[in-house]
């Protein structure tokens, strides 16, 4: 046993030897190949090495970059209201006046807070955000710089205070202080910017909003009085802006721009003209921002169309001889002036078009709303050029702009409401595709502005799309980016009499309620005539009695909002409805609503009520009894039709029988 273990042994231990020495020459060859190529990569590496090295740009990313990467993975929820409402259920917007409501409810609560936390910041010291986030600590409203100097006068500068700007800024003229250049810009400016006024607070009516000096009244005088006359503020005769002005030992284009801006803003046109002629007369250079307040003057300086036009010609060759570059904002407002100049305008909105591209200065959405303004004014829809909103979308249907003017909110409004006027469902579908395009959707506007470009969109694609197609995009729209109003929901209701899809009429019936739209009457009734027109099959003649029933609650319902009145066309269609759905009972409780509401039912009804009376002798008497109350021409024939088709009782018959011979009487 121990020899054959020996020989085990000897054998595993030669046969290992063996094993070794053969992977020893694998490794062998196997580390010459692996060497070589090693080598290779080595050479390789030091031919490389002599080549420059470039480094790529540092990646900065935004504050919000990680927000709106996470956005780009979520779609938006058609079924869903606006975020901003998803907080409080109940607060849930179903029109677009409860949306601008709850939206405004919600700034007012903030700015509330706001005020009570900047009114009172020692009630509110404690920082609970970390890190620390500086606009929700308490801003510093109040002065804590009483002493006169210029300090002081840049804290009341930069809060806004522009009466005690003014006393600290003449405080320390008596006293002989040395006031910086700039100090006394700043100052201006904020004289000038308010109209020597305090700044209204948010939702207060500016003081002097509504004065006019006489001056203003006579050259008004006889003439169409615009918003923009009511709700423009008054420059005020020798002001604290002039009397700063006049006081300043030398005056520059800096300060004369302040003025003549502020004089533009506050209604003084022709003060500021001749502001203008006093700064060359100095012979000093206007700057860009005196052109374009000048600009936006000449409407108010001239009235004939040639002569607003030859003023801004000769405005633009001023700033040509002066060597002063424009910008955008001249352009738009050379365009916003043009739309006051009738046809003129068309021809010379377009040179300066291609005045803005040979200068390089892309246009904006505000001057391309100005020039839709200027070739679709007036007239019928058959007389608008509709190639050049066609021309201009195309040339911008991949952009996406930014707001570069206050104006820029009401192209996209404006292109909808062109393309219903026109009828253009290809032009109207360029136009939604552009706001999808970037950030071009924060450019619809606020929320009445936007209720309005899809309102005119929903409208055209109840007038040219098929109704399939109509209700994809009105699932898609409601409720949120739109919620239709009585007249959006009276195109739908036309669109599906027209594709003669009137067993969608329950469903759309409840979404009239959710929108809060069951409360107006001529919808109501357009919805009941829809359904009650025609007969259709029991499957639908029982959704719409059900339907008609629901009505019906609407309008006994008591509720703050107005309610409905019960019409005898209303009474009708729902009685109707509910006969052709065979109840008889419900259809009866209608019939006397006629006579409680003091509403006269046609004969064609009583026609039809009788029809389906067939079983039920004692509704049939009654409902003749109801046309006798009513002086009806059609009692006597009703009666005749009940004798001879029913089967009477003799008390019965002789109360028809006395119906019909006072009826004879009568006559």
């Amino acid at each position: 046993m121990a020899a054959s273990g020996r020989h085990a042994g000897h054998y595993i231990n030669k046969n290992s030897r063996s094993l070794l020495n053969h992977l020893d020459k694998l490794l062998g060859q196997r580390g010459f190949a692996l060497s070589s190529v090693l080598r290779q990569q080595t050479a390789t590496l030091q031919n490389d090495s002599t080549e420059a090295i470039v480094i790529p740009r540092k990646k900065t990313w935004g504050k919000e970059a990680v927000l709106e990467a996470l956005a780009s993975t979520v779609n938006r929820d058609p079924t869903a209201y606006h975020y901003q409402f998803q907080d409080d259920p109940y607060l849930s917007p179903r029109t677009s006046a409860e949306s601008k409501l709850y939206s405004m409810s919600q700034e007012s609560g903030r700015a509330a807070a706001k005020y009570f936390v900047d009114m009172y910041p020692k009630y509110f010291t404690k920082d609970f955000a970390e890190p620390h986030i500086p606009c929700l600590m308490p801003a510093s409203v109040a002065l804590s710089l009483e002493e006169v100097s210029e300090e002081a006068l840049k804290e009341r500068i930069g809060l806004r205070k522009v009466g005690a700007a003014v006393e600290m800024y003449d405080q320390l003229v008596q006293a002989g202080t040395p006031i910086s250049k700039q100090m006394t810009y700043d100052l201006l400016d904020l004289i000038c910017f308010y109209g020597d006024r305090e700044p209204a607070q948010e939702g207060e009516p500016e003081a002097d909003q509504t004065e006019a000096s006489a001056e203003e009244l006579r050259r008004k005088k006889g003439r169409f009085h615009r918003a923009s006359d009511t709700l423009r503020g008054v420059w005020r005769e020798n002001n604290n802006a002039e009397r700063l002005f006049r006081l300043l030992p030398e005056r520059d284009a800096r300060c004369y721009s302040a003025v003549i801006r502020g004089m533009v803003k506050h209604g003084a046109f022709a003060k500021a003209f001749d502001m203008y002629t006093d700064m060359l007369n100095n012979r000093l250079t206007a700057d860009v921002d005196i052109f374009n307040a000048l600009i936006l003057a000449v409407p108010e300086m001239r009235e004939a169309y040639t002569e607003k036009v030859d003023f801004i010609t000769e405005l633009l060759n001023q700033m040509n001889q002066q060597k002063v570059q424009p910008n955008l904002q001249t352009f738009n407002n050379v365009l916003k002036v043009l739309r006051r100049c009738g046809a003129l305008a068309k021809s010379i909105s377009l040179q300066t078009l291609s005045e803005m591209k040979a200068l390089g200065i892309a246009p904006s959405l505000a001057s391309f709303n100005h020039l839709l303004a200027i070739f679709y004014k007036g007239g019928s829809a058959a007389d608008y050029p509709t190639d050049i909103l066609q021309e201009l979308l195309s040339e911008i249907e991949t952009t996406s702009f930014t707001c570069q003017d206050p104006e820029d909110v009401w192209f996209f409004s404006s292109a909808m409401k062109i393309c219903l006027e026109t009828k253009d469902m290809k032009l109207g579908y360029k136009v939604h595709s552009l706001v999808g395009v970037g950030d071009n959707w924060r450019l619809l506007g606020d929320s009445y502005q936007q209720g309005m470009f899809y309102y005119r969109f929903f409208s055209l694609l109840c007038l040219m799309e098929h109704v399939d197609v109509v209700l994809k995009w009105y699932h898609q729209l409601m409720p949120s980016l739109y919620y239709p109003n009585p007249q959006g929901m009276r195109d739908l209701l036309q669109a599906l009499d027209t594709e003669s899809r009137l067993e969608l009429l329950p469903s759309i019936w409840k979404d009239v309620k959710t929108l809060g739209h069951d409360n107006k009457s001529d919808l109501v009734e357009e919805l009941l005539s829809l359904m009650a027109r025609e007969k259709h099959s029991p499957e639908v003649q029982e959704s719409f009695a059900d339907c008609a029933l629901d009505i019906k609650a609407a309008f006994d319902v008591d509720r703050r909002k107005p309610s409905l009145e019960w019409s005898p066309l209303a009474l009708g269609h729902v009685t109707t409805l509910l006969l052709r759905a065979g109840r008889i009972p419900q259809a009866w409780e209608m019939m006397q609503l006629f006579k409680s509401k003091n509403r006269i039912p046609s004969e064609a009804l009583l026609e039809d009520f009788l029809s389906q009376c067939s079983g039920a002798p004692t509704t049939a008497v009654e409902l003749v009894k109801l046309s006798a109350a009513f002086c009806l021409p059609a009692t006597p024939q009703l009666a005749q039709r009940v004798l001879l088709e029913f089967d009477l009782t003799e008390d019965q018959r002789t109360t028809l029988s006395e119906l019909e011979s006072s009826w004879d009487h009568n006559e």
